[in-house]
């Protein structure tokens, strides 16, 4: 998963894949979420595979003053229409253990500090909270900390936030689903100053009724889109990974993987 997802806010210019050693077949397919996937076949041996991507590509992200959502959802409680909530399905459903409702607690926090529970100023606020109260740590481990785990240690990287912050949504009966993708700072073309740069990156959208998906990434606290480019969405986080597959060969043999996103401006 590489290929930003064209859409209304992000146009694609240029695109190309250069794969090393060259794959015996390369075929792309769509997935159930709508992601664009290529698939590498490879018949002859390595010692070293690449795979570098590029991408020319016109951002309009939404700002936050521009997400406005229907009138009978501005604050909560509220309950989406029969049939947003028919398509929504499984993004509204809790997907992790909760048995003493922590999570629930948490959220119910945010709503509470907020004045007549508006809605985009909760959402805000947990964004919000996530970036000041838990520690940004990169890992490298395959997978994501369970929810309960993040909030344990108050500490993760940004798949775990954003995971967080998904079941944290969903426990007030919102739809959400996980984004991977790539972080952008049009203040420092090639550099990192906002966190989770130069890696691939990860963050969460909502559906709000009026409004649609909207993006918000806990890593960073930021709202709208505004610095994010969607490369892949999905219901869970295993089920966006920008990189996977098997080879042939002895366990000892895979020595290491490393990823880089460098950003210039055109």
């Amino acid at each position: 998963m590489s290929r930003p997802r064209d859409s209304h806010d992000l146009r694609l210019i240029d695109t190309a894949l250069s794969i090393d050693p060259p794959a015996s077949s390369l075929r792309w397919i769509h997935d159930v979420f709508g992601n664009s996937i290529s698939i590498a076949t490879f018949d002859q041996p390595a010692r070293r595979l690449t795979f570098d991507w590029g991408v020319w590509a016109e951002h309009y992200p939404a700002g936050p003053r521009k997400i406005v959502v229907e009138p009978y959802a501005s604050s909560f409680p509220f309950s989406y229409s029969a049939e947003d909530a028919k398509d929504l399905g499984h993004t509204q459903e809790r997907h992790y253990r909760d048995p003493r409702r922590r999570v629930d607690e948490w959220a119910m926090g945010s709503v509470g500090r907020v004045p007549q529970a508006r809605t985009l100023e909760v959402l805000t606020e947990m964004a919000s909270t996530i970036r000041k109260d838990f520690k940004y740590s990169a890992r490298e481990e395959v997978g994501v900390q369970t929810p309960l785990e993040t909030l344990e240690l108050r500490s993760g990287s940004c798949r775990d936030f954003a995971l967080f912050m998904m079941e944290a949504a969903r426990s007030l009966g919102l739809g959400a689903r996980f984004v991977s993708g790539y972080l952008y700072d049009e203040l420092l073309v090639g550099g990192n100053e906002l966190v989770g740069g130069g890696a691939t990156h990860a963050w969460l959208q909502i559906f709000l009724p009026g409004a649609g998906w909207v993006e918000y990434d806990p890593t960073n606290a930021l709202v709208g889109g505004h610095n994010l480019i969607r490369v892949a969405v999905a219901r869970d986080p295993s089920q966006a990974i920008p990189l996977a597959g098997s080879f042939q060969g002895e366990k000892e043999d895979f020595v290491s993987m490393s990823v880089e996103v460098t950003v210039t401006a055109r």
